[in-house]
């Protein structure tokens, strides 16, 4: 059970780092389905970045650098030119997927050193279970911080209360002098930051291999997840580790003995996806989502 959980905690960081970027744009109204292509163009940056200076750190820097470049192509395309932000959105991941690819192509099968640095590992006491909780990569405590840090941003500060503002009534928002299309193109910027800092960690710490393709579907679960959660931080962090262990079914079931086919297994995490959208929209749990999400705004109409 330990090795799970230390498995599971590992998991969930990417999607948990994703989801927290994803949130924060939401909250602003902005939809934005790219963050597939952005956490693959993060990946790839991270990893050419850190192979070629040896620094894990600069890598870290580079996927959060590319994944922001990333957004703030979507945003001039979906805020600046008012385009359909679904329709940019996917585009921005079949951008993302066919980029990455061309530029990873060289350091497929490449193996990269060093690691993120690690928690206090070889200071950690003797006593049941504490390896869950410590000894990880400064990643993993960072996308929980993140979140926190998040929700402490969106619920307990003033500026918090006024990017909900515009993501619920963006009309009325820009009547009373603030300042939309900033605050909407900084959050998307900041969700493209983190879906390039989950790319860095699958690429730097969780495989540590680039690979094509190597998101395997994490941005679309990500997206998913802020939905799952009802638009809340801390709800997210708890998704998180929730669909991480769902997606760990199919490397731990036939430990627990369970005889249900592997490719079932295997479809574990986007089945309870899909599960948890169809029970939230029944629930009417739709009500709590951005009031303008999606919707374009036009400041001179």
């Amino acid at each position: 059970m330990e090795a799970f959980l230390i498995t599971m905690i590992v998991a969930a960081t990417p999607l948990l780092l994703a989801a927290t970027g994803e949130l924060v744009a939401e909250r602003s109204g902005v939809l934005n389905l790219g963050v597939e292509g952005m956490m693959l163009l993060g990946a790839v940056a991270a990893f050419a970045v850190a192979i070629s200076t040896g620094s894990s750190t600069l890598g870290i820097v580079a996927g959060a650098g590319a994944g922001a470049l990333a957004a703030a192509l979507f945003a001039l395309v979906a805020l600046g030119f008012t385009a359909n932000q679904a329709a940019s959105g996917l585009a921005l991941t079949i951008f993302g997927i066919g980029a990455s690819g061309l530029i990873g192509k060289g350091y497929v099968g490449r193996a990269i050193e060093p690691l993120p640095p690690v928690i206090a590992k070889d200071a950690l006491p003797d006593i049941p279970y504490a390896r869950v909780f410590f000894g990880h990569d400064v990643m993993v405590y960072l996308a929980i911080g993140l979140a926190i840090m998040v929700w402490f941003y969106l619920s307990r500060t003033r500026s918090g209360l006024k990017l909900r503002a515009i993501g619920d009534d963006a009309e009325s928002a820009h009547a009373v002098g603030l300042s939309v299309l900033g605050s909407r193109t900084a959050a998307v910027m900041f969700g493209g930051a983190c879906a390039g800092l989950a790319g860095a960690y699958l690429s730097l710490a969780y495989t540590p291999l680039w690979g094509e393709n190597m998101t395997a579907g994490r941005g679309w679960i990500a997206l998913a997840l802020v939905v799952f959660a009802g638009w809340g931080a801390i709800r997210v962090i708890f998704g998180a580790y929730l669909f991480a262990a769902a997606s760990l079914a199919q490397f731990y079931g036939g430990v627990l003995g369970l005889s249900i086919p592997s490719q079932f297994l295997a479809m574990a995490p986007y089945l309870a996806t899909i599960l948890a959208l169809v029970v939230i929209s029944a629930a009417g749990a739709r009500r709590a989502a951005p009031a303008m999400l999606g919707l374009p705004f036009r400041p001179d109409r």
